[in-house]
């Protein structure tokens, strides 16, 4: 085939927000630094400009496009792919998390379907478009060693303009979770063994990329406190050296019983951790994979502990387990502010594909029928609880949000949060206002989506 260029596509919901869109997609990012510099490729998102026109306008037969989607957005990917078979390309190939869990589905609209990380597929794939041996299916499970791996281009970061076009740019320092929550993804998209890039190789791309705020893509980085506490030593006296503004991530409970990393990740420039309390029900322990047990008083511990080493704590919860009811949500919402969290993720446990939850509904029958890819967002039900109507289940799952983020809950967290920096440093709390008060914001945005009709 006589390529052209190659058109990477995000499709987006978000838009912009104050004239930036949230989050570039990384993997894209990374896709497009393994294309060989002797061919064009362009990254095109929806969170910045309407596509649908300009697939039809741009492209051609010499182009091949690339997607990558979460299931909340494959419904749109899905429009793509045939916007751009009405434009003349001939190759249009999709991969990502929902591609993963679920070929089957993809399969019946994409030429081609990428399973797992395609650190190796992709190059291939490409490959064989200028041979003309393209493959319907590739699949890359090994799940490589980070080393290495997939580094971005200097091209591309020119291209994405990060600094100008996002507010929170991606970053990815270990990848794959060993934990089996029934409803968690990960394990299934990237595998069950943790995996580490080298310090050095982090240091070099966060410099190149000149950001200096980034959020952790990482299954669950708190995990490596215990699996390596010598890596983590090591990346944070590194990213102490760097002039950034903050960073956030995802962990576990366990990193409150590091006091000497916490302090490190402190001078590391580290904000907050989102961590995963998922619920306050102890019946729920089973289904939390061993990462969490609903024991509130061991929340409160860890919390603390965090809190006195100057950083901040993101609570996620997850409503809708077997053992829920009303009240679960409310004494969740008590909890959170008895234990001052400083912003607080409530969602609606989603059946996604190739979860053992999902097959658990699937056998019981549980599932409300055709509902849309889109709504599985986690704030949307799209099942049948067992303590609960879905009715009930909607009423008070709008009530304890709209009480969570009401503007003035939402200003006093940011404002404790601001306090708390000024402890340890007053000079810190212009860097810190953003941080503060955007992770509550974003929350909202995304309960918002329950109002948009599906």
């Amino acid at each position: 085939m006589d390529l052209r260029r190659i058109i990477l596509i995000h499709p987006g919901r978000e838009g912009r927000v104050f004239g930036k869109a949230p989050s570039p997609s990384y993997t894209l990012m990374r896709l497009a630094s393994l294309v060989p510099d002797d061919l064009a490729v362009e990254i095109w998102d929806e969170n910045l400009e309407p596509l649908d026109r300009k697939i039809l306008a741009e492209l051609g037969t010499h182009d091949i496009v690339g997607l990558t989607s979460k299931t909340l957005a494959i419904e749109t990917a899905e429009r793509f792919c045939r916007l751009a078979h009405r434009a003349g390309v001939k190759y249009v190939a999709v991969g990502g998390a929902h591609a993963t869990l679920m070929p089957e589905d993809v399969m019946r609209w994409a030429d081609v379907v990428f399973t797992g990380e395609a650190y190796f597929t992709w190059p291939q794939f490409i490959q064989d478009v200028l041979n003309d041996t393209v493959k319907p299916h590739y699949n890359d499970t090994q799940w490589a060693d980070l080393a290495g791996i997939a580094r971005l281009t200097d091209r591309v970061i020119r291209q994405m303009d990060e600094n100008r076009n996002y507010w929170t740019p991606l970053l990815e320092i270990t990848r794959g979770c060993p934990r089996n929550c029934s409803f968690c993804t990960a394990i299934r998209v990237s595998g069950q063994k943790m995996r580490f890039r080298p310090v050095e190789e982090i240091i070099e791309e966060i410099k190149r990329r000149k950001i200096n705020r980034f959020f952790l893509t990482d299954d669950n980085f708190g995990l490596a406190f215990r699996l390596r506490p010598d890596y983590i030593e090591e990346l944070f006296l590194a990213l102490e050296k760097l002039p950034l503004r903050g960073w956030t991530t995802q962990a576990e409970l366990m990193v409150s019983q590091f006091p000497e990393l916490l302090d490190l990740a402190r001078r590391a420039h580290l904000d907050k951790f989102f961590l995963g309390f998922e619920s306050v029900n102890p019946k729920n322990r089973r289904e939390l994979g061993g990462k969490s047990k609903g024991q509130t008083a061991q929340y409160r511990e860890a919390i603390n502990a965090v809190h006195k080493h100057g950083i901040g704590v993101v609570g996620l919860f997850v409503y809708g387990f077997d053992e829920d009811t009303p009240e679960t949500m409310w004494q969740t919402w008590d909890f959170a502010q008895q234990a001052k969290l400083d912003s607080m993720s409530q969602t609606i446990l989603t059946p996604y594909p190739g979860t053992p939850f999902r097959a658990q509904l699937i056998e019981e029958n549980r599932l409300i029928p055709d509902m849309p890819w889109r709504v599985y967002d986690t704030a949307h039900i799209t099942y049948y609880p067992k303590q609960m109507s879905v009715a009930d289940f909607a009423r008070e799952y709008d009530k304890v949000c709209k009480t969570v983020y009401h503007p003035y809950r939402i200003a006093t967290r940011g404002l404790r949060a601001l306090l708390r920096v000024s402890q340890y440093s007053v000079s810190a709390v212009p860097r810190k206002v953003f941080s503060s008060f955007s992770t509550d914001y974003g929350y909202k945005r995304t309960f918002d989506w329950r109002n948009v009709s599906p």
